[in-house]
């Protein structure tokens, strides 16, 4: 079993800056392929960005690509999502998640999953 606790949420003005956090328990975290994705409401959740587990390969949302950034920490096991030029439709709640297969943007692909953590980005 993996736990995910995600922190670094907040409100921010348009064009602000957020690094979230995804705190992992687990030895068998450096195994896993990580992922950010986020539901604003009354959408269903959407991939943001994902890292493999060995960091080497990322993908992102094209809506994300070039203002955010996901990285991880194997050793105090930690995921990062630095978000920078934030705009208004940015608003969400955030959540980490991870899986010991290679589930790319697949939402349906992660067995573990944060509780979420809300952001909101006024204009």
């Amino acid at each position: 079993q993996v736990w995910l606790v995600e922190s670094g949420g907040g409100l921010v003005q348009a064009g602000g800056s957020l690094r979230l956090s995804c705190a992992a328990s687990g030895t068998i975290f450096r195994f896993l392929d990580v992922g950010w994705f986020r539901q604003a409401p009354g959408k269903e959740r959407e991939f943001v960005a994902t890292l493999s587990r060995d960091g080497a390969s990322t993908d992102y949302a094209d809506s994300v690509k070039g203002r955010f950034s996901i990285s991880r920490d194997n050793v105090k096991r930690l995921v990062y999502l630095q978000m920078n030029s934030l705009k208004s439709e940015d608003t969400a709640v955030y959540y980490c998640a991870a899986d010991s297969g290679r589930p790319g943007a697949d939402v349906k692909g992660y067995d573990y999953w944060g509780q979420g953590t809300q952001v909101t980005v006024s204009s």
